[in-house]
């Protein structure tokens, strides 16, 4: 079984702050990430760039993405969570993501 963490309690803020139905949504997804890891593949999760990932959120409030990686021990770590807006990851997103992924990576080693 793998474990979802969030890599900051600030990330995990940013989480918390989704509407009621997005974040019960999401709690799901995290669960059938768990038990699946990185087997569970499209439609619920979607590689997007070097190691990056996201998992997909949908309620009747809308869409939201985490974004996380994989690291040793099965542990997925979400780095970022947003309302999305629009059909492409905004860049703005992915360089904060990179940045996170970089602080996280630094932080643990």
């Amino acid at each position: 079984m793998w474990s979802v963490e969030f890599a900051s309690e600030a990330i995990k803020d940013e989480f918390l702050e989704l509407p009621t139905g997005l974040r019960q949504r999401g709690y799901k997804m995290f669960e059938l990430l768990e038990a699946r890891g990185n087997t569970l593949g499209e439609p619920y999760t979607k590689s997007i760039k070097d190691g990056l990932f996201e998992i997909r959120i949908k309620s009747d409030e809308g869409i939201a993405r985490s974004i996380y990686c994989y690291e040793i021990g099965k542990r997925i770590i979400i780095l970022l969570t947003f309302v999305k807006k629009t059909q492409k990851i905004p860049k703005s997103i992915l360089n904060l993501v990179e940045q996170r992924l970089k602080e996280f990576k630094d932080g643990n080693r």
